[in-house]
Parts: C-alpha cells; structure tokens; sequence
C-alpha cells in the first residue's frame, strides 16, 4: 500500500478554520460527551472487560463531529455541489429509530455490528478468560507477563494516522486494511486454537513454550483487533449517511460488548466443568461443554468466512484523503505541549495505581483458594444486569454534578472496595464455598464494578468537555489513549510483587503416608511460592503451606499510594483543571495554524 497524496487545503475565510478529517480512532474512554461547556453526557460502559482493558469508544457528538461528517461526505466519490447536503457547521440530525432509518443504513449499520462483534472475540478472550485459565498454569508473575498482550488496544493512537492515510485504491481506503488484518487474525486463531491446550499446559516448562511466547500469539491477536478497529471506524463515517452517523456508536457498543460479552462471560461458564456439570449433566465429565481450542479454531473459521463475503459482496466507495500522516501526529504534540495536558496526563498515569490489586488479582486470588470457575462465572453473569443498571445512573449523576468531583467520590469508593474485596478473599470459609459466602463475593463485586463506573463515565464527560472540537477526535483520542495506559502499565508490575512478596513452603509427606504419585516423592522443604513449584510438591505428595500471601502486602501497598496521591495531588489537581475556562486546554492560534496548515 502507499501513501496518497493529501488533499489541497482550503484556505481560512473569516477567520474560521474549515473542517479537518482527523484520525477516525476518535473515542471517549467510555463514550460520553458533552457539549463545550456544559455537562450533558452520554454513556456506553463495557461490561465484559476484567477491567484489563477500558475500550476506547466513540460517541459521535454533534458538535465535534461536524468537520469529520462533512469532511468523509465531500471526499465521497458520488458527492456533487448539485446535491442538498447538510450544514457544514451542523449536520441535520435524525432522531428516528432504527426500523425508520433507510433500508441501506440498515444494512450498513448490520456490518459495522458484524466487524465490530468479530473485534471483541479474541479481545474477550485476551483480557478476560485466558488469565482466568491460566492460573491453573502459571505463576502471577508470569499472568503479569501475559497482560502485556492487551497493550496495543491501548496504544493504537501511535499507528492510527498510518492507517488512515495509507491504503491501496484498487481495493478502497478501510477494506485494504479490514480484508488482510481478518484474514491474519483468521489464520491466527486457527493456529493457536490446534495447538494452545497444550501451550497452556506446557508453558514454561522444560520442552515447553515460554510464557513470552504464549503472550506473543496473543498480542498478535489484540493487534490486528486494534488495528481493524481504527480501519472499522474510519469507514463507520461513509457507510452510513450524514443524519444517521450517531449509529456508528450504537454499532460498536452493540458489537464490541456482544463479542466480548461471549468470550468472556458465557465462555468462562461453559468452559467450566464444574459449571457444566452442575447446570447441564447428570452425569459428572472432566470437561467443560466447549474448549479454548475448539472455540478459538470455530471463530478463524468466522472470520476467514467474513473475510471472503466482505470482499466479494461489500463494494466500498471511494473516498480521497483529507490529511497527511505527518499532519495529525503534528497536532497530536501541540496538544501534548499545553501545561494543562500535561498534567491531566500524570494524574491518568498514577491515578489507577490505587485499584490494580484489585483488579487484577482479587478474582485470581478467589480461584487460588478454592472459590470454583463456576461461581466466578456466576457471579460475572448476576453482575452484569447491575452493571448495565448503575451505570444508567451514573451517567445521570455525570449530567447533575461536575464530572470531576464525582469521579474523584467515586475514587475514594474504588479503593473502599480495594479494602473490602482483602476482607473477602480473607474471610474465604475454610470448608469450602457456602451460599452466604457467594452472595458476599457477589455484592462486593458489583460494589466495585459500580465504582469503577461512575469514574469511568465521570472522566470521560471531563475529557468531551475540554477537548477542542476542531481537531476533536485527535484530542479525546489522546486523552484517552492516556488514561487507559494508567490502567494498563501497572498491572505488570503488580502482579510480579505478589510473586516477590508471597512466602510458601513445600513439606514433605511423612513417612508413614502412602502416595500413589507417579512423580518422585518429596523429601525435603523447598519454597513453592511460585506456580511451577507448587504443581512440583503437590505432584510430589508434599503439601505446600502458605507463609505470607503476598496478594495482601501488595493491595495495601496499592490502597495506601492511591490514597496518599488523591490527597495530596491527584484531587486538588482535578478539580484545578476543572475550574480552568475551556480557552485553556485550546492551541494558540499561531500553533493551531502551525500545526494544521490551515
């Protein structure tokens, strides 16, 4: 593919800038918006996710938007100034539902669902049931390796201006990019789902694959995911028509949470013996009702399946590029230079550090101790008809209070539930999982689930309130793309200091016992803090006792940073940059001018 040659610019009349096509990876952390200095949000929250990952996603405003729509209109091969078209300045908006929209609308709006849903199968998986299983397999440590394979969901603003400015014309601007990256990801699943039972079970074992070549696969995965997403976005703008552009929303929160939604919640529970044998079977199996290998290998075949009809049925119109690469990335540090930016990105960057216990080893933890793939699957299922409820609410809240002082309430209550799940895990009933024990798990996951939304929906009315609608998708992209680093980068970390600080020790059966173990038996102490040396003393007939749960040194670690940096830094900061007027967080006309070559 190459790069084509940028549309010559229109020159500034009046002293207002014309429409500029930004990157189309133009997303809010969760979907709100607002206007420019009021608090009206929207909200679309993802209830699939193990907080592994907060999607970026695009709710397309009117205001922000209105460059981008009539920038894709203009550059669309059929355009004509013989034509009515809307209003440069504000798109006509259509409020009818969808059985009303035209009958091409209505079948765009279904593919977009279809490219969307694919998206958020191997994501499900990545950032949601393959840690779940491989604590079976791997140390935390190792799970805190795997985690890195969700990072270029984070970062795809790095490469979006490539993928929206190069494409070949022959096969269209998003379809050169949509076609090979499902056929690779197709291939992908195909490959890893032939061979990652036994990946999973021999990994970092001797004869086995390393754990970096385990999160390789996979980060592969949520690469070509990431990077059809910006492709999907961009042709979101052209499929449908101006009026109707809002459902280019409703698409990716439709597809996005269905796909991770069975890949993440529905697969756990069916791949769950214990599940399956308690909800399905009369008779108990060693197995769950489906495998990540058959499952992985059905969905290649999808996507392969897709991948042809897209490319023999779906003709994409073509379109002409508004922009250079240079040009966005060019925008993109004039923004990161303001003062302002600069600080909202450092209190992104440390403000989740307070919650990565919790998030990221509460749920493993439960698993360690006994709590069962079948109640943790049941317990996401009952969580996610609260989730969708509150956050109903918090989304209202988002709209009566300003955004920042409630997400700084609701960040005081995420690390109440940090406390509150140490207590759960803590209080885990030594004869095994009971009723009243579930129903606390439960409650105390949707209490944490609740705070963790309102922030979400809180900052991202923030971000849809400062940002610049000129160059609007680049900024709430960036603003983003930030946020959801800070809730990223640390996990790594976190989950190697649990390993650091956990103390265990093998003992040797006695020599009375008898054992029928195949393996060599254990005849002296050793440290079985670590996965592997844990499966080595129980094969051995040994019993590994635990000294000190490191899971509880590091989530005390966590609450006490995040509350010492809310209320020293992270609080007075936010609610600073909120009392600033919007002029701001906006470039100074000799930058704008620099940068956008207006």
């Amino acid at each position: 593919m190459g790069a084509r040659s940028r549309r010559a610019k229109s020159p500034t009349q009046n002293g207002a800038k014309s429409p500029k096509h930004v990157p189309n990876d133009a997303r809010t952390n969760g979907g709100a918006s607002s206007s420019g200095g009021g608090g009206g949000t929207t909200h679309d929250h993802d209830p699939t996710m193990n907080k592994n990952v907060e999607l970026l996603r695009r709710n397309i405003s009117q205001d922000a938007s209105s460059g981008a729509v009539t920038a894709n209109l203009m550059s669309r091969e059929t355009f004509s100034l013989d034509d009515p078209v809307p209003n440069p300045k504000m798109p006509t908006a259509n409020h009818h539902g969808f059985l009303d929209l035209p009958k091409q609308d209505q079948k765009n709006f279904g593919l977009l669902v279809l490219l969307y849903f694919l998206q958020g199968i191997p994501l499900g998986l990545a950032t949601g049931s393959v840690p779940f299983l491989l604590k079976n397999h791997m140390s935390y440590s190792e799970i805190g390796i795997f985690s890195l394979a969700s990072y270029p969901y984070s970062l795809k603003l790095l490469w979006s201006p490539i993928v929206d400015a190069m494409w070949s014309p022959k096969v269209g601007r998003r379809k050169s990019w949509i076609l090979p990256i499902q056929l690779l990801s197709g291939i992908g699943m195909l490959w890893l789902g032939s061979t990652v039972e036994e990946m999973m079970a021999m990994t970092g074992k001797p004869g086995g694959h390393t754990v970096w070549g385990f999160t390789g696969w996979w980060f592969f995965l949520v690469l070509m995911c990431a990077t059809q997403d910006i492709a999907v976005d961009g042709w979101a703008l052209t499929l449908l028509s101006p009026s109707n552009i809002s459902y280019a929303s409703t698409a990716q929160t439709v597809g996005l949470t269905a796909g991770q939604f069975l890949s993440h919640t529905v697969f756990l529970a069916f791949c769950s013996k214990d599940f399956a044998n308690r909800w399905f079977r009369d008779s108990p199996l060693d197995t769950g009702l489906i495998g990540l290998g058959g499952y992985l290998t059905f969905w290649g075949w999808a996507y392969i399946a897709v991948t042809i009809g897209l490319g023999l049925i779906k003709k994409e119109e073509k379109t002409r590029n508004e922009d250079g690469i240079w040009d966005v990335y060019k925008i993109m540090w004039g923004v990161l230079k303001l003062r302002n930016i600069q600080t909202i990105v450092i209190v992104h960057l440390i403000a989740k550090i307070g919650f990565q216990a919790n998030d990221g080893v509460t749920n493993l933890k439960l698993l360690d101790k006994g709590f069962g793939t079948d109640n943790m699957a049941l317990t996401v299922l009952i969580d996610f008809p609260f989730e969708i409820g509150l956050g109903y609410y918090a989304g209202k809240w988002s709209q009566e209070f300003t955004p920042m002082r409630l997400w700084c309430g609701a960040f005081m209550g995420r690390l109440l539930a940090a406390v509150l799940a140490q207590i759960t895990v803590a209080m885990f009933p030594a004869g095994g999982v009971t009723s009243w024990y579930l129903l606390v798990v439960i409650a105390e996951h949707i209490f944490s689930t609740f705070t963790n939304t309102v922030m979400f929906v809180a900052v991202s009315a923030f971000h849809a309130r400062i940002a610049d609608p000129v160059i609007g998708g680049t900024y709430m992209t960036l603003l983003a793309t930030v946020c959801n680093l800070g809730g990223t980068f640390p996990r790594f970390f976190v989950l190697r200091l649990v390993d650091y600080f956990t103390s265990a020790t093998c003992n040797p059966p006695s020599p009375s016992s008898s054992s029928s173990s195949k393996h060599s038996l254990i005849t002296e102490a050793f440290s079985c803090a670590i996965q592997a040396d844990k499966e080595r003393c129980l094969a051995g007939g040994g019993t590994c006792d635990m000294v000190r749960d490191g899971y509880y040194i590091v989530n005390v670690i966590c609450v006490a940073l995040g509350l010492v940096t809310f209320v020293l830094f992270i609080r007075p900061k936010v609610l600073q940059l909120q009392a600033l007027p919007l002029r701001a967080w906006r470039l100074s006309p000799s930058s704008s001018s620099s940068s956008l070559k207006y």
